[in-house]
């Protein structure tokens, strides 16, 4: 495993991130707290630009839980059958919808515990909406930012637990609200899966990966 670099390694990758990219977002499109439950439930196993596709009809005439519940499950169906697992996912949908108007009043909670309870939202999720939404410095660990905190040793660690309470106990705090866009986006565009992007990352001589093609 890739050893652990020190703060100020991890401070001045941070303060170049920070550089190129002050306020980084993230790139499901929702109008609200619940549409982005929705969009980032539907994101598993599935690109951000299908799940943003499948969902520019569905929210402009279902954007509370009501509204998606008098959609039905055969509607909601119908626009997401393009995602992968859309079956599954549109049963989820409207089962949260349904816990949503139960149990909160048809409000979007804000705690990781109550997120996460709901269907086919996990502790990802979860930490996904409470970052976006409510500005939390919550860090939700996808497989882009396994690999860049295993690779580049900002966070190494054998899963994604590891990872997130690496970076929640390494990185500064002064990082740590934009530290999980940063780390996606560097991990989806530059940091990529079979050939990393050495020669154009801005953290090539900060990094602690082996193979780097300058």
């Amino acid at each position: 495993m890739t050893q652990q670099l020190d703060y100020q390694t991890i401070r001045e990758i941070f303060t170049r991130f920070e550089a190129a990219e002050a306020e980084p977002k993230g790139e499901l499109d929702h109008v609200n707290a619940y549409t982005l439950v929705v969009a980032v439930a539907l994101s598993a196993q599935a690109t951000d630009k299908g799940v943003n596709k499948a969902t520019r009809d569905l929210f402009a005439i279902a954007d509370t839980p009501q509204k998606m519940l008098a959609l039905g499950i055969d509607g909601v169906t119908e626009h997401i059958k393009t995602i992968g697992l859309f079956r599954q996912k549109a049963k989820n949908v409207i089962k949260l919808s349904q816990i949503l108007v139960d149990d909160y009043g048809g409000e979007v909670p804000n705690s990781r515990a109550a997120l996460a309870s709901l269907p086919g939202v996990g502790r990802k999720t979860a930490n996904v909406v409470l970052n976006m939404w409510w500005g939390h410095p919550a860090q939700a660990v996808d497989t882009h930012i396994f690999r860049v905190g295993n690779r580049t040793g900002i966070a190494p660690g054998k899963d994604v637990d590891a990872v997130e309470r690496k970076i929640e106990d390494h990185v500064p705090a002064d990082f740590q609200r934009h530290a999980h866009h940063w780390l996606i986006l560097h991990g989806r565009y530059t940091c990529v899966a079979r050939k990393p992007k050495c020669g154009a990352c801005l953290i090539r001589d900060l990094c602690a990966y082996d193979a780097k093609e300058f």
